[in-house]
């Protein structure tokens, strides 16, 4: 792993612009004991955490989308996309 949990959210919200246009609240740890990243995005009452594993950060870090990661963006951002 070459770069650091800020590097990786850092890339995340540049792949995906729309989690700030709704402002949404990215947040990004590592999960020591389960050896994953842990990304929560969160607005008002609602809120999602899902999981990133090293070969999906690595690919994010290389500039190739992760299809899980989108999907839960996507999904999650529906929700404030219906008020515009």
């Amino acid at each position: 792993m070459g770069y650091t949990v800020a590097g990786l959210k850092d890339k995340i919200m540049e792949m995906y612009p729309e989690i700030a246009k709704y402002g949404v609240i990215p947040s990004l740890t590592f999960d020591d004991a389960k050896k994953t990243y842990v990304f929560k995005l969160t607005k008002g009452p609602h809120e999602l955490s899902t999981y990133i594993d090293q070969v999906d950060a690595d690919a994010c870090m290389g500039g190739k989308e992760c299809v899980h990661l989108g999907v839960q963006i996507s999904e999650f951002l529906d929700i404030f996309k219906e008020g515009e």
